[in-house]
């Protein structure tokens, strides 16, 4: 049996830890997640994956909630859904946080709060200004927020988006600089004004991982593209 090796490892040493390395990264992607559907997409045995999800979860790393009922269909005990919680998400790295907190107080000291938000811009625009030719040319805005997040993917915040009544979605499961925006929320609200910018609607931030939120959330309305003489294309 190819998962057998898997199944009877109580350590998670070797490849029994690459495995669970896997799962946590697909808790951090798509979390809240089913575990049926993460052993499906990682081609083990629920049995597998439940038992590297029940350890997530003594460690503190994961946590499991009820899913939502559909309807009136079901009676038995509700589906669970799981997904890493801020010391899980911490094995995917938080380098030079303290550093870069210890910056930006000094910034702020000398500069003011000016000066922060100039720092943000210009991070958010060597972000995304690499990635802009690839985003602006997508025909819609779905496209274009599916762009947006294969280039955020590439920078290291694990995006993905979602089709949400009238508009997208777009989810983002880790954040490098959460630690940094919990103090300093201009690099999440000059973000926000480039995804604008960049999609050419406005966009609403729902949820951030630096105010505690298990995801970075953003709301992009299907809405034509406005170009830069103001008129919808």
């Amino acid at each position: 049996m190819k998962n057998a090796g898997i199944e009877s490892t109580a350590v998670p040493s070797g490849h029994d830890g690459r495995t669970r390395h896997a799962v946590a990264r697909l808790l951090l992607e798509q979390g809240p997640v089913a575990a049926a559907s993460v052993a499906e997409q990682l081609g083990l045995s629920p049995t597998a994956v439940r038992r590297h999800i029940d350890a997530l979860v003594a460690d503190g790393e994961a946590i499991g909630r009820e899913a939502p009922r559909q309807g009136q269909r079901g009676r038995g005990r509700p589906a669970k859904l799981f997904l890493l919680t801020e010391q899980g998400r911490s094995r995917f790295g938080h380098a030079y946080d303290d550093l870069a907190v210890a910056a930006l107080r000094f910034l702020a000291e000398q500069g003011g709060e000016e000066a922060v938000r100039t720092f943000a811009e210009r991070r958010v625009s060597a972000l995304v200004d690499q990635h802009r030719a690839a985003i602006v040319a997508q025909p819609d805005a779905a496209e274009r927020a599916k762009a947006l997040a294969v280039a955020l993917t590439r920078e290291g915040y694990a995006a993905s988006t979602r089709h949400v009544g009238a508009g997208e979605q777009l989810c983002q499961h880790l954040c490098p600089v959460a630690h940094v925006a919990a103090e300093f929320p201009q690099l999440c609200e000059t973000e926000t004004a480039a995804f604008a910018a960049l999609l050419g609607t406005h966009v609403q931030r729902l949820a951030t991982i630096a105010r505690g939120d298990a995801v970075c959330t953003t709301h992009i309305p299907n809405t034509p593209r406005i170009p830069d003489g103001g008129e919808p294309a």
